[in-house]
């Protein structure tokens, strides 16, 4: 659902001797800056551009490494509510071409991933309910920031094309945010079954489902470790008897307010659940390092008025906090790819003054 000086290139210089003539010293030029990078992000040695307006973001990587797939708003796509494209970041010019479209059905789609074999994809949509874009909440009179939760919202899986191969939840209320471990065995998201925002796991095709968390409060955006054994995701947890209320009143409401959200890690099974973080307003879009041994996720602790949103890297275990980006705007849903070379993420930056959120992949440095 959508909420140190950097490395300089290295300039090579020719070794001079007595008969090296003086102007070829001054022909030699240090190399261009990468624009797109701001001063002290020394983990991106390199940073494309891979959208071109509207409003993009969620992407994840197959299994292979070698596609993306993402949820976009793009009028010049011809949608005007969020849909789920698949491509090739190395290759495919989404300046020129628009993305291939898995979802053909209509209705608002979130939270795609791709499936063991990468020639199957889920996703959630609404579009068993109504073909039309379900309404966004209007702006509200006491200022609150929400993120609605559209009961219709199920899951399904579908192939590359776009036909729908099966259903995988049907109970009333969200079902959405689904990830797949990657082992291959399980998948992860978030429900309003029991009344409650809550995380549950289920096999591929949708049998044995458990439920993760029991802690009133959202649990969302979760994600399998790179071996499969923990889980890792974000989370709101009303402190006092007046927060309990307005929380489950917005909830009546089909709305959740993420402005305060920490990072929690459990084993797969839920056991041994922890908060890694404690900093603040809305930590989230937490993604697992290859290594398993750090997080990245976007963070707002340090803003004074909720924004910018930067990414950060900690420690498993909650120590190490580091500053990834330092834009000064809103640079979320990090994800790294499976071999961990690259970083895909979204981006204020570079939009000419405009309000469109593109995808970014950079080359990433440990």
């Amino acid at each position: 659902m959508k909420l140190a000086l950097p490395a300089l290139p290295l300039l090579l210089f020719a070794c001079t001797t007595a008969e090296t003539p003086k102007q070829a010293v001054s022909e030699v030029e240090p190399a261009p800056k990468d624009t797109l990078i701001a001063d002290g992000e020394k983990h991106f040695k390199t940073l494309k551009k891979l959208t071109f307006g509207g409003d993009n973001a969620e992407a994840y990587w197959s299994f292979s490494g070698d596609r993306l797939i993402f949820q976009a708003t793009n009028p010049a796509w011809g949608e005007s509510c969020d849909q789920i494209y698949v491509f090739n970041p190395f290759t495919d010019d989404l300046a020129a071409k628009a993305p291939q479209k898995i979802s053909i059905n209509g209705g608002r789609t979130t939270c795609s991933y791709f499936l063991p074999g990468d020639s199957m994809v889920l996703f959630g949509s609404t579009h068993e309910k109504d073909a039309a874009c379900p309404a966004h909440p209007e702006r509200r009179s006491d200022g609150k920031y929400v993120w609605p939760i559209y009961p219709s919202f199920d899951i399904f899986v579908s192939d590359l094309q776009g036909t729908i191969r099966k259903q995988l939840t049907s109970t009333p209320g969200y079902d959405a945010e689904a990830t797949v471990s990657p082992k291959g065995d399980r998948i992860v998201f978030t429900s309003m079954r029991d009344g409650d925002m809550e995380l549950y796991t289920m096999d591929l095709d949708g049998t044995d489902v458990k439920r993760i968390t029991n802690t009133l409060g959202y649990d969302g955006g979760a994600f399998f470790s790179p071996d499969g054994t923990q889980l890792l995701w974000r989370a709101s947890r009303p402190k006092t008897p007046e927060e309990e209320m307005e929380y489950k009143a917005l909830l009546k409401e089909g709305l959740v307010m993420p402005t305060n959200m920490e990072l929690y890690v459990a084993n797969a099974d839920g056991s041994d659940a922890r908060k890694i973080s404690d900093l603040g307003q809305a930590n989230w879009a937490p993604f697992w390092h290859p290594s398993g041994k750090k997080i990245i996720f976007a963070s707002n602790h340090t803003a004074e008025r909720g924004f910018p949103f930067t990414l950060y890297l900690i420690n498993s275990d909650g120590t190490g906090l580091e500053q990834v980006s330092f834009s000064d705007q809103f640079d979320a849903f990090p994800v790294f790819s499976p071999d961990g070379k690259y970083l895909v993420f979204s981006s204020n930056r570079a939009n000419g003054g405009t309000r469109e959120t593109n995808l970014f992949l950079a080359e990433w440095v440990d």
